[in-house]
């Protein structure tokens, strides 16, 4: 285990709009206003052909190769994730989402598109005085969270 300690600071409340990609409007909101690091819930829904990486396709085989998933009509969502600086300094997003439709649930990582249908609502809890980056891992091809 790594770990580093670190301070509250503010909370944003946030409403993505129908069509908005969520991790591009919630990286782009960090840089707007100077947000290092974050602790995000979100809920709301996922439009049509949003798409996932929902595991990979082997779990020991390196490189890791991602499987992808895509949403079929839209889908009621509820999601966490964090935010910290890449090695360059810009906001990272790493937030998984839990998409349900007629009593089916998909569960992946929004790293590859998820749109917003009509409105998803976001929590945003900045974390203050931290040194926790994201740094390429090449063996998995991975930003991994160093606290």
């Amino acid at each position: 285990m790594k770990y580093s300690l670190a301070q509250p600071g503010r909370i944003f409340i946030l409403r993505l709009e129908n069509g908005e990609i969520v991790h591009e409007e919630i990286e782009r909101f960090a840089r707007e206003q100077s947000i290092k690091a974050a602790a995000l819930i979100i809920v709301g829904g996922a439009d049509d052909k949003s798409t996932f990486v929902v595991g990979p396709a082997q779990g020991d085989a390196r490189p890791v190769n991602p499987m992808k998933h895509v949403l079929e009509g839209v889908h009621e969502v509820a999601g966490v994730g964090t935010l910290f600086p890449d090695e360059q300094g810009n906001p990272s997003l790493h937030m998984h989402m839990a998409c349900g439709r007629n009593g089916k649930t998909v569960t992946g990582c929004i790293r590859t598109g998820v749109k917003v249908w009509e409105v998803m609502e976001v929590i945003l809890f900045e974390i203050s005085d931290c040194k926790g980056k994201r740094v390429f891992d090449p063996t998995t091809g991975f930003n991994l969270l160093n606290p």
